[in-house]
């Protein structure tokens, strides 16, 4: 007689106040869409200014109302711990049908947000309201994006928070995220934008937001707004020349990349279904390190450039420079960082952008690799070898390698989310800030391990494949 093997669980039927809340959620969602059509179908977005409210509310009430309530009544009843249930039967969360649709519409959202905005008419108009209450001017579709951003990053964020209640460092993780998002991301910006202020985001930096260094008259128009740019300018050069190696030294590329930077918030928040996704590979590794430092150096070129052009007054490297910029722009700023950065998350993982391109991620990961505190310390006696910590890495690091061997985890890439100690059944793994020197062989010569480091790969998975 044959043995019939079960190829997925069965699971379990949606309460009636799931049913409910998701319901609400696809109402709203479907009435937002219409804000897209009917400016195709009319010509024009029949709403707009504050007779936009009348539109607005609904929608909101029914999507965000239906969404956190679909969160709640998710965890409702179950007891705090690891919630990973049926992660590799969804096909919203394995590449599947709804994988597919997912990352074909967060891919088209940022194709017509770069290059064809004039589709989110309808959207952009109903957030006249909001824009012209907080800046004074009608909204845009950068307003637009910031306000849906931020807001996913507030709602997934209470997904996370409640998801991974069991943990205190990630309560605090994703409170922190949230915070700056909301307010040094969305509110300051706009309040200086009332202020006739030029647009400052306070949680990024040369060379994550590299036009705030580069020269007057060449895209840097923080020096060309007087005064209050320039104080801008000089906040932005003392946090990345002290502030942030400060920080770095003492507690990893964590304390931004996890903590602080928007589009680490989005990942760990909006991502964060997807983060098992990450490629584990030695081959992804590999071109992990020559396309995020391949990216550094395109912009650090990009800037040099320009100042120098500035320098020589224009006339000698004018076109040189301004190609650069302009397809440092394109290929970096909107391809790399948006259309695959996050249109990718349900076919790639959570952390493209991050982990293969983002130039402020590449600077902190040199030091944090070779000149800092941070570490991930292993207890491999403890270790069963269930692989959870492997798997939901969104850095791809094969973090149960190192666990084996009870290696510490200093890797360049890792952004200290914590995730993989979260999700280990038996405290094997520990985030610490210790002595430098005992991180690593030769930590007492950095510039020697960094020499050795170059042409191979990560020592706990070269081993365990030789083996």
């Amino acid at each position: 007689m044959a043995t019939e093997i079960a190829m997925s669980p069965d699971l379990p039927t949606p309460s009636l106040a799931r049913r409910i809340t998701s319901g609400l959620t696809v109402l709203g969602l479907t009435l937002f869409l219409v804000t897209f059509v009917v400016p195709w179908v009319t010509g024009t977005a029949p709403w707009g200014g504050l007779g936009a409210l009348s539109l607005l509310v609904p929608i909101a009430v029914l999507t965000l109302g239906g969404g956190i309530g679909w969160i709640l009544t998710l965890y409702l009843g179950t007891d705090p711990g690891i919630k990973n249930d049926n992660t590799f039967f969804s096909g919203l969360q394995l590449r599947g049908l709804w994988g597919w649709i997912a990352g074909i519409a967060f891919t088209a959202f940022y194709v017509v947000l770069y290059w064809f905005p004039a589709v989110l008419e309808g959207p952009i108009r109903l957030m006249d309201p909001v824009a012209m209450a907080i800046t004074g001017h009608q909204a845009d579709q950068w307003f637009l994006y910031g306000t849906l951003y931020t807001v996913l990053v507030l709602v997934f964020g209470l997904r996370m928070a409640y998801r991974y209640r069991h943990n205190r460092y990630q309560l605090i993780r994703t409170g922190s995220v949230s915070f700056f998002q909301l307010g040094f991301a969305w509110l300051i910006p706009h309040f200086l934008a009332r202020l006739h202020a030029p647009e400052y985001y306070a949680t990024y930096f040369w060379p994550l937001k590299p036009e705030y260094a580069y020269p007057p008259a060449h895209g840097g128009y923080l020096f060309d707004a007087g005064v209050i740019g320039t104080v801008m300018v000089v906040i932005s050069a003392v946090m990345i020349l002290v502030v942030t190696p400060v920080l770095t030294y003492f507690y990893g590329k964590r304390w931004y990349c996890s903590w602080v930077c928007g589009c680490g918030g989005l990942a760990e928040t909006l991502g964060d279904p997807w983060r098992h996704l990450s490629d584990k590979s030695v081959t992804a590794w590999r071109i992990e390190r020559i396309s995020i430092y391949a990216v550094l150096v395109f912009v650090v070129l990009t800037t040099g450039l320009l100042w120098l052009d500035w320098a020589l007054g224009s006339a000698v490297l004018s076109g040189v420079s301004e190609g650069f910029r302009s397809w440092y722009g394109f290929l970096i700023g909107a391809a790399f960082s948006g259309v695959i950065g996050v249109g990718f998350y349900p076919l790639l993982g959570s952390r493209v952008w991050c982990r293969f391109g983002c130039p402020m991620a590449a600077l902190l990961g040199l030091q944090q690799r070779f000149f800092s505190r941070f570490r991930i310390t292993t207890n491999g006696g403890q270790c069963i070898s269930c692989g959870n910590c492997s798997t939901y890495c969104e850095m791809g690091i094969d973090v149960r390698a190192y666990a084996q061997r009870e290696e510490n985890i200093i890797r360049a890439s890792c952004v200290g989310c914590g995730i993989c100690a979260a999700v280990c059944p038996r405290g094997v793994l520990k985030l610490e800030n210790g002595p430098v020197g005992d991180r690593y062989d030769h930590a007492d010569k950095p510039l020697t391990a960094i020499l050795e480091a170059l042409g191979q790969p990560p020592l706990g998975e070269l081993r365990s494949r030789e083996e």
